[in-house]
């Protein structure tokens, strides 16, 4: 489905991504597995086309320079030069780190805004399926976003993804800040949205055991550079791994 090759992304003289190669079959659920400023969350902009708004910005303010290096294929296409936007309507939706929801707008305004490429039967389905996979936000489905708890605010920026239909999710680091319980029922409803939807699913986190049961393959990000990959067994017989980012 997503094949990425030799991304290299510079922050000025910062090396932030080193020569990464990544990929994710159809139907699948794929971890990227790292500490702090590891390069999760560039490598999430990268794939989602993002990092080239941020770099066109950057050059407008005369900020730092950005480059972006690599190549990135996506159902057969090469999107390496696709916006952001073209790819989201090929079906890439990223949902970043820290939730980022609209926090003066309700839960229910915060879903319909995410349903803007969706016709309207479309979006009308896959509203009541968020609430099917998450029965919280049809209770709170008129509260302000700002009002809700971390982890009712990360089911929306889901629920939200979701409604912009997506075909390969990109999750960074949706179990931040989280009590374990919440942890639990986001890691639960991740299966459910790949088994249920067919969607692909790739997830970011810094610690790698709450969501080791569900991927299918992972990739450990260190300084910028993957330095290691394998299905959850391959990563377990190792035990640097195991201590450094499954807690075992």
């Amino acid at each position: 489905m997503l094949d990425a090759s030799g991304l290299m992304v510079f922050y000025e003289n910062m090396l932030a991504l080193n020569n990464v190669s990544i990929g994710c079959h159809e139907n699948s659920i794929v971890g990227v597995f790292g500490a702090n400023s590891a390069g999760k969350s560039t490598l999430m902009y990268t794939l989602s086309g993002i990092m080239k708004d941020i770099k066109r910005k950057e050059e407008m303010a005369g900020g730092e320079r950005i480059t972006v290096l690599g190549k990135i294929r996506y159902l057969g296409n090469d999107i390496s030069a696709l916006k952001p936007s073209l790819r989201a309507k090929m079906g890439i939706i990223l949902c970043p780190e820290r939730r980022r929801i609209f926090r003066e707008s309700s839960v229910l305004e915060n879903l319909r805004i995410g349903a803007y490429l969706a016709p309207s039967s479309k979006a009308k389905e896959t509203l009541d399926y968020v609430f099917e996979v998450y029965p919280a936000l049809k209770k709170l489905r008129k509260r302000i976003g700002g009002f809700l708890s971390g982890g009712e605010q990360q089911m929306l920026a889901i629920g939200r993804a979701l409604m912009a239909q997506p075909r390969l999710l990109l999750l960074d680091e949706p179990l931040l800040g989280l009590s374990p319980l919440m942890q639990t029922i986001l890691v639960r409803s991740t299966r459910e949205i790949r088994d249920e939807k067919g969607i692909s699913i790739i997830v970011t986190e810094q610690y790698a055991r709450p969501v080791l049961p569900i991927v299918d393959y992972a990739f450990i990000l260190e300084n910028g550079a993957a330095v290691m990959e394998g299905t959850r067994e391959e990563l377990l017989r190792n035990p640097d791994v195991r201590s450094a980012y499954f807690g075992v």
